[in-house]
């Protein structure tokens, strides 16, 4: 059997779009080619390119059936023929996985599903999320072959592929950065912002943008989860790493690049451009304490301090509206009004408090980012909302959470293919299962509320419709394989890339002792530091062998070294499960803290905590290399705002990066590139500026962001300088936002 790529047929248009096929005949009227649909080989107005999307859409979904637009309601993580290990269950291209699951393998929902062709010509489902971390060539070949699926389905609708960013280096999450190192890849985005934060140069996020929206158009990949808007201001959230920081004015520029650049331009999405879900409305920084949303103690977002929804965490988000990004998503958490000071929306009145999960929330998505800041995109959920993260709304039924949520404003559910409930949702308003079976409208929701109707169904369908038709997917949704190849070679994006690891380094600290002269002759002495001991080992392994061609003198007895180079790399928590306690910030390894109890209080008992495997060893090098009368640099990789007392004391000379290439911070070391980035967060002091009492409240807002903590800071913690949140080091210098030297 061919494969789609193998087959596909070109119709071109003259001025107008090229229409790709792999089945289905096109629509020939007047010498021009549409895209035949329904399969009727009728013109209808959702197959003619020179209507407006947004009327194409509503033809479309006024075409079909309920099931169909069921379909479309969901998306999940899927798998690619390729990592299919039993191949009885791979199709004959062996790119489509074929297996039926009884429990989905999602960490958020469990699903029963069926095989790819299935789930898209019998189930309907069109748009998946892909975890995997393919080649080029795969990744376009195993979409060309879904929407192969989709031309032989009743309705060609086609499939949209969506995952989370692709194009930053650093460690592979589940659910949060996908993959790396396929695409070109740039510095963490907390490492971006110290480059333009530094820079004041914006032209680094429109090559970033270019470099996303070229490499994904090439494989055909032409949504993502990308990025975060979040204004950071717990330190201890977990997701800090994927935010640009915890400027919210740095945020907004950064956003009014971004997403255009991405999308294709000014309006929205073009058909090279990639739709953009920004995250994670209306902020999900304004962590109590930094437990994430994905657990219990993380289920609320806390607005201790008057005005800090509207002035630190709203702002990020408006980009989203002025440059029409494509979808918003979001967060899982709730708002606590018992915990919270008086907060205003968006027309400067009273906030309404609803207690449930922003997926839910009238107050925020309808009322605030539709109507107040005239959001026009589609809401797609973060996923599991109707699962695991239903907060605020657990007493529902899943399938009334599932229509409360798409009667709130959602359009599409991310992390479940829970078709079945969502019919259910649906079917109880047609067979009056409330109103005449019986059964008890759950007290507080109305029956509009947690039953579907057509014209929600319609309402949602239309709008993510409306994006595949400005996208150009149904006129032509192939890709070349070998093009996607070439594209993701592009030299400049890879040198963009490599620029921007440089000037993502932040100097810290430096009493003279960088750059450093290569042919000094000094006895150099390197080590790298992760929280997994054998890790680091390799890793020594590694950049040992990297600094062998730089032709310096290297031991490997830190007590003969009069210089060492130290890669520090902490590491906190796990990002989908609660630690027993806070998450912790300090380098340290196995520093005894308390835990907490279910209200996220402190507990009287305790446990152990590592971010740094043999972090006492810093200063056993420290002391051998400075009796030798040498010099310790340290370098350590931000993926939060750690606690960096235990490493600077120690160093003589310090750096910051943000999942920055070692080659980079070498290129900084050794004087071949001044140090140009600025801290794009602010770094607490130590452990009391992060001290929860008895009640759970912390000394320093969990809403607002480092730089501005000082003025609600206890004045017996401030220092000669007013100054009581950010770490001060041996020089004097604090580690605030926009810090930074230079040579």
């Amino acid at each position: 059997m061919k494969k789609a790529t193998d087959n596909i047929r070109y119709f071109k248009n003259e001025n107008g779009p090229v229409i790709g096929v792999t089945g289905r005949e096109p629509i020939c009227v007047d010498g021009l080619y549409f895209r035949d649909i329904s399969g009727d080989g009728t013109l209808s107005v959702s197959d003619d390119w020179r209507k407006s999307p947004a009327e194409r859409a509503a033809s479309l979904a006024a075409e079909l059936s309920v099931d169909e637009k069921i379909g479309l309601l969901f998306l999940n993580s899927w798998k690619m023929g390729q990592e299919q290990e039993d191949k009885d269950f791979v199709d004959a291209t062996g790119l489509l996985d074929e297996k039926p699951v009884e429990k989905g393998s999602s960490i958020f929902a469990v699903n029963s599903t069926t095989g790819t062709t299935s789930m898209m010509k019998d189930k309907h489902v069109r748009e998946f999320i892909l975890r995997s971390n393919p080649k080029p060539d795969e990744l376009a070949d195993w979409i060309n072959e879904l929407n192969r699926v989709a031309e032989e389905a009743e309705h060609f609708i086609p499939a949209v592929v969506v995952s989370n960013s692709r194009n930053e280096n650093g460690e592979v999450v589940f659910g949060m950065n996908d993959a790396s190192g396929v695409f070109a890849a740039w510095p963490g985005t907390l490492g971006i912002a110290a480059a333009v934060k530094g820079t004041g140069d914006l032209s680094i996020i429109d090559d970033f943008a270019d470099c996303i929206r070229a490499e994904w158009d090439a494989v055909g990949m032409k949504k993502g989860y990308m990025y975060m808007a979040d204004c950071v201001s717990d330190p201890r959230w977990q997701r800090t790493y994927g935010t640009f920081g915890e400027d919210t004015d740095l945020i907004q520029k950064i956003f009014t690049h971004l997403i255009p650049g991405i999308q294709g331009s000014d309006n929205g999405v073009t058909t090279d451009g990639v739709a953009v879900t920004v995250k994670h409305f209306p902020g999900g920084g304004a962590r109590e304490n930094g437990f994430d949303p994905h657990y219990r103690q993380g289920q609320w977002n806390v607005y201790q301090t008057e005005g800090s929804l509207e002035k630190y965490h709203v702002p990020g988000f408006l980009p989203a509206i002025e440059k029409k990004a494509a979808s918003i998503m979001p967060y899982y958490a709730k708002p606590a009004k018992a915990k919270s000071a008086p907060q205003t929306d968006r027309n400067g009145n009273p906030l309404e408090w609803i207690p449930v999960g922003f997926a839910f929330n009238k107050a925020f998505i309808h009322d605030m980012l539709r109507e107040q800041m005239g959001f026009e995109g589609y809401i797609n959920s973060d996923s599991g909302i109707v699962q695991m993260m239903a907060w605020g709304v657990e007493d529902l039924e899943i399938c009334e959470r599932i229509a409360l949520a798409v009667n709130t404003g959602v359009d599409i559910i991310s992390g479940s293919y829970d078709l079945e409930n969502a019919r259910e949702a649906y079917d109880r308003r047609q067979n009056g299962y409330y109103t005449t079976q019986g059964h008890p409208i759950p007290e507080g929701y109305t029956l509009e509320q947690i039953t579907l109707t057509d014209a929600a169904l319609t309402r949602a369908v239309e709008r993510t419709l409306k994006e595949r038709f400005e996208l150009g997917l149904f006129e032509n949704p192939y890709r070349n394989p070998a093009n996607a190849v070439e594209v993701i070679a592009t030299k400049k994006h890879w040198d963009d890339a490599a620029d921007i690891h440089r000037k993502s380094v932040v100097l810290l600290k430096n009493d003279g002792t960088l750059p450093l002269d290569a042919n000094s002759g000094k006895k150099i002495y390197v080590e790298c530091f992760q929280k997994n001991g054998e890790a680091a080992e390799k890793a020594t392994e590694t950049m040992r062998t990297q600094l062998a061609d730089e032709s310096i003198y290297l031991t490997d007895d830190y007590t003969k070294a009069n210089t060492a180079i130290l890669f520090v790399s902490p590491s906190s928590g796990e990002y989908f499960n609660a630690t027993p306690g806070y998450l912790e910030l300090d380098i340290c390894d196995g520093k005894e803290v308390c835990n907490v109890d279910e209200e996220g209080r402190p507990a009287d008992a305790t446990h152990t905590e590592t971010t740094l495997a043999n972090a006492g060893k810093i200063g056993e090098i420290a002391a051998a290399v400075h009796a030798n009368g040498g010099k310790v640099i340290s370098n350590i990789n931000f993926t939060l705002a750690w606690e960096v007392g235990n490493v600077e004391n120690h160093s003589d000379a310090l750096l910051a990066g943000f999942d920055t290439y070692p080659t980079a911070t070498l290129d900084v070391i050794f004087g071949r590139f001044a140090p140009v980035g600025r801290m794009p967060l602010t770094l607490p002091k130590d452990d009391s500026v992060l001290a929860v009492n008895a009640d759970g409240v912390c000394i320093s807002p969990n809403d607002v962001p480092g730089y501005d903590k000082d003025q609600y800071m206890p004045d017996e913690m401030k220092d000669e300088n007013g100054k009581a949140y950010a770490y001060r080091d041996t020089a004097g210098n604090y580690y605030e936002l926009g810090f930074g030297l230079g040579y």
